[in-house]
């Protein structure tokens, strides 16, 4: 049992440090409209007229071009994760990526109860369109510089804290199957390791379940140049996810080792 908790700690600590580190929690199409037809790009681009030669020495032609609904777009793939969102690069080959953290809206990333009242006044109120078509009103209110960070950033805490426990669980479980001398310096490790195995994966449900939230508010409120036409979760996701199940099925058989110990030592 000790030996296979170990090895459950030390699949889920490999799992979640994996997904912490890639972009594949969420991936799926974004909409944009093709570039107009040149001499360099004669492909997923609009020919205005037929004519590129005319379009380009005579700007008071009318333009008009017989390609009409999703004919005037571009889906191109995306995918994002804790730190980066990347895009297909319709303009040449390869991906574009941004900071995450940056197409989050001001609502995920900064706390209202900790902006000084002086900021608290409300701004315009702004029609925004989620991606269902609903209508969302949302206060604009101005944010200050140094505000302390929200949901996004205490996800990321929650994440790196999920990871540290991880370590020190695994490290308290290796102590107890290789160098343990006495059966109570034994049962007194494997207490504390499923302890700290139990609160690294509460932790880690609590991050993944706040990284999805501020996804789902960042699809809806983000950049309209980046919000996804469709979406689904990916394989970084089933890490993080398949983490927190090594990572509570370690537990569980570290606290049934435990008392399996206890029962046999009266």
């Amino acid at each position: 049992r000790a030996l296979l908790a170990v090895s459950l700690n030390l699949m889920a600590l490999l799992f979640s440090t994996t997904a912490f580190i890639t972009t594949h929690w969420c991936e799926g199409t974004q909409r944009v409209p093709k570039p107009s037809c040149g001499k360099e790009k004669k492909t997923n681009c609009l020919n205005y007229s037929g004519n590129e030669t005319a379009n380009e020495t005579n700007q008071n032609v009318v333009h008009y071009s017989w390609e009409t609904g999703d004919d005037r777009f571009l889906f191109r793939y995306f995918h994002t994760g804790i730190w980066y969102s990347c895009e297909e690069n319709i303009n040449a080959a390869g991906e574009k990526c941004r900071s995450f953290i940056d197409l989050a809206p001001a609502s995920e990333k900064a706390l209202p109860s900790q902006v000084p009242a002086e900021h608290l006044s409300p701004g315009p109120v702004s029609l925004v369109f989620s991606l269902h078509k609903d209508i969302v009103l949302k206060m604009v209110t101005p944010l200050p510089p140094g505000t302390v960070c929200g949901v996004l950033w205490l996800s990321v805490v929650s994440e790196v804290l999920y990871i540290m426990l991880l370590v020190v669980g695994f490290s308290l479980m290796c102590l107890e199957l290789f160098h343990s001398s006495s059966v109570i310096d034994g049962l007194k490790l494997n207490a504390f390791a499923a302890v700290f195995t139990v609160l690294s994966g509460l932790l880690g449900m609590v991050a993944h379940m706040m990284y999805t939230q501020v996804f789902q508010v960042t699809v809806s409120l983000g950049p309209e140049d980046w919000r996804p036409h469709s979406w689904d979760y990916g394989w970084s996701f089933c890490l993080a996810w398949g983490s927190f199940t090594c990572c509570m099925a370690a537990s569980v058989t570290t606290l049934n080792s435990y008392t399996k110990t206890v029962i046999e030592f009266r």
